[in-house]
Parts: C-alpha cells; structure tokens; sequence
C-alpha cells in the first residue's frame, strides 16, 4: 500500500477553544494539491493555530480536518507527509550535516544513505560549506536555511512555514525566499504565514485574510493584497500602508478550494 496523502487537506467546521474562549475558528477550508498559499491578519489573528491545527499540532476542539481524496484523518502516518518551519527553529546540538541526517534517520533511511542525502539539501540552501559546524553557532539566517534543509530533504508533500523571514536581514531574507520558490517548482505545496506584506505579493498565489480567528477573505493574492472585499481587510492593509482603507467589490465568499 503507498504512502497516505496529505493532499487535499480539508477543514470542516474547524474551532479551537482554550479555557473556554473559543481563538479559531468555525472555519471551513481545503487547500488543493499546487500552489503557494500566504496567511496574514493582525496579530492574534488565529494565523499560527490555524497552521499548527492543520500540521496536527494541535487537535481542534470542534469539527474534523482530513487528508487526500479518501479524507484520511489527520494522524502520524500522514503528517510524515508534511514538514512545519517555525520561526525560531530549534537546533540540535550537533554538526549542521548531524541535524538534518537526524531527519533522515527518524524516517528509517540508513546511516550510509543518509550522508549523502543531507548533504545534497545542505548544497540546496547554501549551507554545504558549514556541514561541520555546529548548528547552534550560526546566524539566525543560517539556521532557518537549516531548518529549510531538514524539511528538503524529507521530500514533504506540504511545507509550513511560520513567519520564517520575521527576524532577518534582508539579503537572508531573499535567500530563504528563493529556497521556498524551489520547495514550490519540485512540487511542494507551500502554506505560509507571514506579516511582511511586501513578502506575501512576492510568495503568493493565493491569500487568505484572517481576523479575530475568523477566516474573513480569500482569493488571488494579486486582488487580496491590492483591492480586498472585506472591511476588515482594507483596514489592516490601510493601516500597514498608511493610507485611507479601500475596499472593493464583494468576494463570493471566504470558503471554498485554494489550488
């Protein structure tokens, strides 16, 4: 029997409460099988829950997520399929070659094949020079490049990204970038939070606008970015721009398939 899909993964009736506060949802959503799909909203949103949500993370308090065209639901054998990138990555206490080996090796490949596969991811996101040197002295960039390479080499169905620029240069910045476009032309479908707007209509294809923990818009970035249906929407982009809101003609709605 072949691996289980991740893809499409589908959100129905999705809510996250903690301490009785409901912070996400109900939300309905299914992301499709290609693409690059950027999440942004103010902060307290909902952003990050609703990627750990989908990542398995976290278990919703109502509703179901499920994967591929059976509607799988979502567990262990079929989050191997996905990788998650946070914002502060977490580093090993060894070699930077050691670190996404590791990776390897808790998928069953063996040492000798390991080698030679990290490597080839480390050569992926610039980092074949540093395979020796401990991961935790190297530069903030440095190490989300390694957290890029753990992921490349793991060859994830989805990749989740959680605002991994937001405390870069921005030279490094383009350089995780240009990784995350060659995750997305191998194939990799890309889910991505980030407050950088600039970045979102660099990265997306398709936006999904959240507020308040409520799905509010979503739709070509090149619309949602420029001229959004929904109030909250123009505001925030308003504000972030330092211009008068301005919203343009309503969207069908907020649900639906993201390619």
């Amino acid at each position: 029997m072949g691996m289980a899909r991740t893809l499409p993964l589908v959100l129905e009736g999705v809510t996250f409460a903690r301490d009785g506060q409901t912070l996400l949802g109900p939300i309905d959503l299914t992301l499709g099988e290609a693409g690059r799909t950027v999440l942004v909203g103010p902060n307290g949103a909902g952003k990050s829950l609703l990627l750990r949500l989908c990542h398995g993370l976290l278990a919703p308090s109502r509703g179901r997520i499920v994967c591929g065209e059976l509607g799988t639901p979502l567990q262990a054998a079929v989050r191997r399929r996905q990788a998650l990138v946070f914002q502060q990555p977490v580093m090993l206490r060894r070699s930077v070659l050691a670190n996404v080996r590791y990776a390897l090796q808790r998928q069953g490949v063996r040492r000798r094949d390991s080698r030679q596969q990290a490597q080839v991811a480390l050569e992926r996101v610039g980092l074949g020079a540093l395979a020796g040197r401990s991961a935790r002295v190297l530069s903030g960039g440095e190490q989300q490049r390694l957290a890029l390479a753990r992921a490349w080499v793991l060859r994830p169905e989805v990749l989740f990204l959680d605002e991994p620029t937001s405390a870069l240069d921005p030279a490094t910045t383009q350089a995780v970038e240009h990784a995350i476009r060659q995750f997305d032309e191998h194939g990799t479908r890309i889910v991505m939070v980030t407050h950088n707007l600039g970045q979102a209509r660099r990265l997306a294809d398709e936006c999904l606008f959240l507020a308040g923990g409520r799905l509010v818009e979503r739709g070509p970035a090149a619309r949602v970015l420029t001229r959004p249906a929904s109030p909250e929407a123009a505001r925030f982009l308003a504000a972030e721009q330092g211009i008068e809101p301005v919203v343009g003609p309503p969207s069908s709605t907020a649900k639906g398939v993201a390619s």
